[in-house]
């Protein structure tokens, strides 16, 4: 009972310092009504300037075009990964970008930039000195996606010119379809590419055959030394031996050693070599006139032209049934009306912005004009203001 009566507060009551350090909703209110002109029309104020300065800023126009990328049949390796389901992340699938993806990175490299760059003569557009600056200008105003339903690859490229927005969209289109047309992107393409390399050394070595074979002259003698069937019949293996050579390298080079493809492909072409090594150990290619190993050569290279031949024209029909053509969905029209600033954003986040700020301002304002009359906040906020003095 003497205990209650010291400290002035009733049992099961809190004492009266513990009301003194409190701090109710009425005591936040309170300095907030009691400036509500500072607060309110503060805000207002604030919020009116800010829509001012939206008018003066130059206004940003964004145009966009759609299109559908080249649809690529899919492969055996991507039918396989396919068929696992679920277990295809384990095989490492989640890893494979689609060709989608690859479109959109061409389109965003720095040769495809900075063609764009050149062409619409953005270092003076942009007011940048480098080149490298005038790039990231451009990437900053470009958005290039994707679409996660439709599949379709869509461009939005922004500019104060209405005119210059919608053509350059449609420049990077163009300059898509000028990449895809030099670069080998595609499975096929990269097939097509390869066998035009491999006919093209062919189709000179076989020219240099020839005219060796025509250097050397006609023998009846080793027409009888080595009948014509059986140069042939020689020529035909090895250049067989040389194709399954050939498709061994592609598949080793988008499969393991260890996949079944690339097992049975290693067999057949053991075969093959086995069977050479029989025929040359029969008939021995440096018995007889040289015409004989001439035409033996000639052969090889002509047979092998016509292996080489065969598989260009497989991988250009493949390419053509991949639909290599970019359809345009949406071409980019010069847009009519403004995207940015949002001046009605502008407002009234800045007028909310105020709101916040300037109701700090007024609540720390008047806590500390409360600490200031306190006798025990008094000396500590003196020592806070001599040493804000001091500094």
């Amino acid at each position: 009972m003497k205990e209650h009566s010291a400290t002035g507060a009733a049992p099961g009551q809190p004492a009266d310092d513990e009301f003194d350090d409190s701090i109710s909703l009425l005591d936040l209110m309170l300095p907030l009504v009691e400036s509500w002109k500072l607060w309110i029309l503060g805000s207002l104020a604030v919020g009116l300037v800010a829509l001012g300065i939206a008018f003066v800023l130059t206004p940003v126009y964004t145009a966009r075009t759609s299109f559908l990328p080249p649809q690529q049949q899919q492969s055996g390796v991507a039918s396989a990964l396919a068929s696992l389901g679920g277990l295809a992340g384990l095989a490492g699938a989640a890893g494979i970008k689609s060709p989608a993806d690859q479109y959109v990175a061409l389109m965003q490299s720095v040769s495809a930039t900075d063609r764009l760059i050149d062409q619409f003569k953005l270092q003076q557009v942009y007011e940048s000195k480098y080149r490298f600056l005038a790039r990231k200008e451009l990437e900053q105003n470009t958005r290039i996606a994707v679409g996660k339903k439709d599949g379709l690859i869509s461009v939005e490229v922004d500019d104060t010119d209405p005119k210059r927005a919608a053509e350059m969209a449609n420049a990077y289109v163009e300059e898509l379809r000028r990449m895809t047309s030099v670069l080998a992107v595609s499975e096929a393409q990269q097939r097509r590419t390869f066998f035009e390399k491999e006919l093209k050394d062919a189709r000179d070595q076989l020219a240099k055959a020839q005219l060796a074979l025509q250097a050397s002259g006609f023998n009846v003698g080793a027409l009888r030394a080595e009948p014509k069937a059986a140069a042939e019949n020689y020529a035909r293996l090895k250049a067989e031996v040389t194709a399954a050579e050939v498709r061994t390298q592609v598949l080793r080079g988008t499969l393991a050693d260890s996949a079944p493809e690339v097992q049975r492909q290693l067999a057949q072409l053991s075969a093959l070599r086995a069977q050479l090594a029989r025929l040359e150990q029969a008939t021995d290619a440096s018995v007889g006139p040289d015409y004989v190993s001439k035409y033996r050569e000639f052969k090889y290279r002509e047979t092998l032209f016509e292996l080489f031949a065969r598989q260009y024209e497989i991988a250009r029909v493949d390419e053509s049934r991949e639909g290599a053509l970019i359809q345009v969905v949406d071409v980019a029209m010069q847009p009519e009306y403004k995207s940015k600033p949002k001046r009605a954003f502008i407002a009234v986040a800045a007028t909310m912005l105020s709101l916040l700020l300037l109701g700090m301002f007024i609540l720390v304002r008047h806590f500390w004009r409360e600490s200031a009359t306190d006798p025990n906040d008094a000396k500590k906020v003196a020592r806070l203001r001599s040493a804000f003095g001091r500094h």
